[in-house]
């Protein structure tokens, strides 16, 4: 079987110089390293899926960023369940979005449901996360959005205001995809930088760092990332986070069509 789809990738590359897509799904496994003392480790898996409303096509671009730079509008899904010692949770997130024909203008919008389940306690909690922008695009390879979030849950109730930048520029012969981001909430302000350095159209390494003007610790957040292409439509991608309290390591297996 793996010799069938690895020919059948090599056919695609030597047809042509493109090769077009319209959704792709996830599997992706975390192993987390914790010091609470009630989860000392845990695991993850999840499941993600994303459809374009139209075929997204693979040109001269980095094979990770297509459909950012062909404005393709999508739907978006992601299931997440973790579990550690008296602990499970279960998370799902759904999305939009959406680049407005014939314009530069963007919008987006999702929704995330969180579960958890803990027995050290004997607590059931639950949260609920809405998201919303608007977005411009001045010029190709370049998005800046604003918009709202607001969160709902048992032990927490918040809303902010939310400003974020994305921009892929060509570098020497490679290519450089910069991100920031920002959340100002009713108390604290959460802001983030992160990059995406493309050595090739197919293979790229990461970092990224999160961080809030709060006096808690755990805020902070460093992210490093490595993702390869095989061919143009299997990829995967290894995580390392590391937090004030825990560790996250993952991998994720791609497959577009």
């Amino acid at each position: 079987m793996l010799k069938k789809i690895a020919l059948l990738s090599t056919l695609a590359m030597c047809m042509g110089s493109t090769y077009a897509y319209q959704a792709e799904v996830g599997a992706e496994f975390s192993y987390y390293d914790a010091e609470y003392v009630d989860m000392t480790y845990a695991r993850a898996y999840a499941l993600d899926g994303k459809f374009y409303l139209q075929a997204v096509e693979e040109k001269d671009s980095p094979l990770n960023e297509a459909a950012f730079l062909n404005r393709a509008s999508n739907i978006t899904g992601k299931i997440v369940y973790l579990e550690a010692p008296n602990l499970r949770t279960n998370q799902y997130n759904v999305g939009i979005e959406y680049f407005i024909p014939n314009s530069n203008f963007y919008l987006n919008t999702q929704f995330e449901y969180y579960k958890e389940d803990d027995d050290l306690w004997d607590v059931e909690s639950s949260e609920k996360v809405y998201t919303a922008e608007i977005g411009y695009l001045p010029t190709d390879g370049l998005l800046v959005a604003a918009g709202f979030t607001s969160t709902h849950g048992d032990f927490v109730e918040d809303h902010a205001a939310t400003l974020r930048t994305k921009y892929i520029m060509p570098i020497a012969n490679m290519d450089l995809n910069l991100e920031a981001n920002a959340k100002f909430g009713e108390e604290d302000i959460y802001y983030g930088l992160a990059t995406d350095l493309y050595l090739n159209k197919t293979f790229s390494v990461g970092v990224a760092y999160q961080n809030s003007n709060s006096t808690l610790n755990d805020d902070q957040q460093l992210k490093l990332n490595v993702k390869k292409f095989f061919s143009p439509n299997i990829s995967l991608e290894l995580k390392a986070d590391f937090y004030e309290y825990y560790e996250r390591y993952g991998a994720r297996l791609g497959y577009r069509f």
